[in-house]
């Protein structure tokens, strides 16, 4: 084994940059980005709906496909990627929380037809970037603007922000008599937007209200004519509105319910949400009328494999140039070989994290300690243990500069990163995102890390089975068997914040 003076790791680890868990603020989001299937499957328009839990990398896809590969998209399918729910949007939608508090599930509809097809408006039909791609399409042009007039969809002039667009569309919705049926065998929905003194179509004799599909088809012909597809992209709605609220429910099955609207081969709302949200308001709100149709082109959930995650591990770890010097990494076997990965992740970390013959790899350690009581391993929880790792062993070499070293970032940086880390994610997580799960799950606080049926029943008292059941849900108890009988673990994930101790409560 190689050994490194210490004094010459403190630089290298001082610059070294794992970047930020949260992926608003990662700066390595491109040049580290790992192309999973469901990556693939976005990016070849088979999925348009993307769940996956918190941490999972949802907003780092959407950033990915926004920022960094729309003119890829332009230029190689022809694609128009327009975003809605900006960053911080949700600081914009709670400024309006007033006006969602009043609306029902159509009223919602309603908001995201409109507001759908303003973001078309303001970032395509306005936008500069795209006048040449319109040129020879004026008729087409015009008859989408009549049908946005007709509907009185508002006009917006120039580059509006996400809060002048809600403005606009709020102030639309004033002018509007939503109306919206499904039929109980096909499950297929209707909806319409009566204006008042709009024009009125006139099938089989008899006058019907102005329907908002029939601006998604004069938009479809636009787009036909310039020879586009236009891909609306929202992301960011577990934030938006107030959580686990009727007003949140109601919000985003009307979302739901408004892509089929938009349902055809030129346009696309793409969604990214929550799988537990989805649940709450598919499978928890009373039920979703015709969800496969909803469903059909939804991706597996996000979920990354070990292999997957040393691959971002190490396509971060390779972004810092003193590293690369310091192990001479090839850049291109990293990318190419398996086997180079993990010779050159073990180059930087010990081999296993506690001593023993019979201790797991450190790899397989940081993924199953980060894995949550389903299995799930996010990106960002990995990011956020090696980090803190990273910067507990800077600390240590800057203190104790003397002497070498025969790894870069230690065993025991490695166990302080994991304890952060499970403080961190009961307190942010547990605590913030599931505030009405938190008296429950603190009656495991100080207790042991695995529970008989009778201990567990014992501690939650009263309906234990529905509440385990709902911590079987969110991932903080895993469910196995020991001497035939169900036992129930409290992941690694959650071990130190909760300050449990090993052993079986009986």
């Amino acid at each position: 084994m190689p050994r490194y003076a210490k004094d010459a790791l403190i630089s290298i680890l001082q610059q070294l940059d794992f970047g930020a868990a949260v992926a608003e603020h990662d700066d390595l989001l491109e040049s580290a980005r790992v192309e999973t299937s469901t990556f693939t499957d976005l990016l070849n328009d088979r999925v348009d709906l993307i769940p996956g839990t918190k941490g999972s990398g949802k907003t780092a896809l959407y950033r990915i496909f926004v920022e960094f590969l729309s003119d890829l998209l332009l230029e190689q399918r022809k694609v128009v990627v327009a975003h809605g729910v900006h960053q911080h949007g949700d600081v914009t939608f709670q400024a309006f929380r007033d006006h969602f508090d009043e609306f029902n599930e159509n009223d919602f509809v309603n908001f995201w037809c409109i507001y759908l097809v303003s973001l078309a408006k303001e970032e395509f039909v306005n936008s500069e970037r795209y006048r040449q791609f319109l040129t020879g399409c004026a008729p087409r042009l015009r008859s989408f603007e009549s049908a946005c007039r007709a509907a009185r969809i508002p006009a917006i002039p120039g580059k509006q922000s996400l809060k002048g667009i809600i403005t606009s569309v709020l102030h639309a919705l004033k002018t509007l008599r939503p109306a919206m049926k499904v039929n109980p065998d096909s499950g297929d929905m209707l909806f319409t937007v009566a204006v008042d003194d709009a024009p009125k179509h006139i099938h089989d004799g008899q006058p019907l209200p102005q329907f908002v599909s029939d601006i998604a088809k004069s938009l479809e012909e636009l787009l036909e004519c310039a020879d586009l597809h236009l891909w609306l992209m929202i992301d960011r709605l577990d934030e938006i509105f107030p959580r686990r609220s009727q007003t949140e429910t109601l919000a985003l099955r009307g979302l739901l319910r408004t892509l089929r609207i938009f349902e055809n081969a030129r346009i696309r709302v793409k969604v990214f949400l929550r799988d537990d949200i989805l649940s709450q308001i598919t499978v928890g709100s009373g039920g979703f009328t015709a969800l496969s149709h909803v469903t059909a082109r939804q991706a597996d959930r996000l979920q990354w494999s070990e292999e997957q995650i040393l691959s971002m591990i190490m396509r971060r770890l390779s972004t810092s140039e003193g590293l690369r010097a310091l192990l001479e990494i090839d850049e291109e076997r990293l990318l190419a070989s398996r086997a180079y990965r993990r010779t050159v992740f073990y180059d930087v970390f010990p081999a296993t994290v506690h001593r023993g013959s019979r201790q797991s790899a450190t790899l397989r350690w940081i993924y199953n300690h980060v894995a949550d009581g389903s299995g799930v391993v996010t990106p960002r929880d990995v990011i956020d243990l090696l980090s803190r790792a990273k910067q507990r062993q800077y600390n240590e070499y800057r203190d104790d500069p003397e002497g070498d070293t025969e790894y870069i970032i230690g065993s025991a940086a490695i166990r302080y990163g994991l304890s952060e880390l499970s403080k961190k994610k009961c307190e942010t997580y547990l605590q913030a995102e599931f505030e009405h799960f938190w008296p429950d799950i603190k009656k495991f606080f100080g207790g042991r890390t695995e529970y008989t049926q009778g201990a567990l029943q014992r501690l939650l008292g009263r309906k234990w089975e529905s509440k385990k059941d709902d911590l079987l849900a969110i991932g903080v108890l895993s469910e196995k068997t020991r001497e035939g009988k169900p036992s129930y673990q409290i992941p690694f994930l959650y071990r130190d914040g909760l300050e449990l101790t090993q052993g079986c409560a009986t």
